[in-house]
């Protein structure tokens, strides 16, 4: 099994520094409450990459120019899936991630899936 989260961004550097830079000047119009909750200015909250170091199955983080071929192009984003072989089965949708409010509610989602 494999964890995968899909963020409501772009990937790239380029992109990434852009992003920071919206969630600090205009958080309220920022579209990914993923990156929002897992993300500073600069790098993956450590809170956030401490737990992840606890997860006994494989993780991945995608962006959502990085989607091709996963037939996801309807969904909603962010997005937390989990990859059984060739089924993909949803953890957490977008409604969801953008109710959430830290990362702890975040890890408790993901907690709760993994029991």
């Amino acid at each position: 099994m494999k964890l995968i989260f899909i963020y409501n961004a772009n990937s790239g550097v380029l992109n990434g520094m852009m992003d920071s830079l919206h969630k600090a000047t205009s958080p309220e119009t920022y579209d990914c409450n993923l990156c929002a909750i897992t993300h500073g200015f600069f790098s993956t909250k450590k809170q956030w990459s401490k737990f992840l170091e606890t997860v006994d199955v494989d993780v991945e983080f995608l962006h959502r120019d990085e989607l091709t071929g996963m037939n996801l192009e309807d969904e909603n984003l962010p997005l937390i899936l989990s990859q059984d072989g060739s089924e993909y089965i949803t953890v957490a949708d977008a409604g969801q991630i953008n109710q959430l409010k830290s990362i702890d509610d975040l890890i408790g989602i993901i907690q709760k899936y993994l029991s």
